[in-house]
């Protein structure tokens, strides 16, 4: 990102940007942008990512579900770094279990519960999640404020919501108001909130689709930069003093990762880094990219590579609202 561009509400590409390989080569075009961070980076097998669940405790206890399902011969390993998550194995389809149906567990990626844990919004809290389909994270945040508070979700895409409110009432939560809008255009609201989650859309990443390198152009990335950085906008318009504004993506590009944090930053002095340097897995944030210096507060933020983590590509940060004087 182009630091003379920080004020503008769009991403622009860079005059040097190389051209665009074609398809056939786009493997190994990825390939060397990643190594350009990390030289280990490489494509794991999507199959390796290990299934992954969340137990909701509104309806169950992680013991009784793990004594019945291992009883038809489930396997479990909790996952030491969340609360109700545990890596599951099984000879049946685990969204397909009557545990499943009666709400008692969601299928989530460790990583995608982190994200909820990282924002820890309070008992009671009212939350904004921006981009809810279908509701992994929105139905984690609603156990976590409980019946007294309230997670607004919001989607554009009336069948995606729908997802969303099918979960919702399977995991028993009443706490969730779901409103069909486009998140750029959250400040119409006119409401604020001290806890904001936006889960960007965003380009993926090689473990989310088989299909990933064949099918994902430098192009996508840069479409998708822009859109991220409207969202963000709203985002930050959404955000009461003293909030905080967790960002993620499923992407492991720069552009819509740090540099889109970086881009915040710059724009929204009131806006902070909280640092995320305790977590027990993930890298630091790059605080450069294409020969450009980052906002150094960027190195604050986490990015979860495959071939490290086990887990699906990632990336998190979390801002901070500074009080109004």
């Amino acid at each position: 990102m182009n630091r003379s561009h920080a004020n503008d509400d769009t991403y622009e590409e860079d005059a040097e940007t190389p051209s665009e390989p074609s398809a056939c080569d786009n493997g190994e075009y990825f390939l060397a942008r990643y190594r350009r961070i990390d030289p280990d980076a490489v494509a794991i097998d999507p199959a390796s990512v290990r299934q992954a669940l969340r137990v909701n405790t509104t309806r169950t206890t992680a013991q009784v579900l793990i004594e019945v399902l291992s009883s038809r011969g489930a396997t479990f390993e909790r996952i030491p770094w969340l609360r109700n998550g545990y890596f599951a194995a099984a000879p049946f389809s685990m969204g397909a279990t009557p545990e499943y149906l009666l709400g008692k567990y969601y299928l989530q990626g460790p990583l995608s519960q982190l994200a909820c844990e990282i924002l820890d919004p309070s008992p009671g809290a009212r939350v904004l999640d921006m981009a809810a389909a279908p509701g992994s994270k929105t139905t984690y945040l609603a156990a976590l404020v409980g019946e007294t508070g309230v997670v607004v979700a919001l989607d554009n895409d009336a069948s995606r919501l729908a997802a969303v409110r099918n979960n919702v009432e399977r995991l028993g939560l009443p706490n969730v108001v779901c409103v069909k809008k486009d998140a750029r255009f959250a400040t119409d609201m006119g409401e604020n909130f001290l806890f904001v989650l936006l889960d960007a859309p965003c380009s993926g990443n090689f473990c989310s689709d088989d299909g990933w390198f064949g099918s994902r152009t430098i192009q996508h990335v840069r479409s998708n930069a822009r859109t991220q950085r409207e969202l963000l906008k709203a985002a930050v318009g959404c955000l009461a003093p003293g909030g905080r504004l967790l960002y993620s993506t499923c992407s492991l590009e720069p552009e819509e990762d740090e540099c889109a944090i970086s881009w915040a930053l710059e724009r929204y002095p009131d806006l902070d880094v909280v640092p995320l340097d305790d977590l027990p897995l993930g890298d630091r944030g790059v605080t450069s990219w294409d020969g450009k210096e980052l906002d150094h507060r960027v190195a604050g933020t986490r990015r979860f590579w495959p071939h490290k983590t086990g887990c699906e590509g990632f990336f998190i940060a979390l801002l901070r609202r500074k009080n109004e004087d």
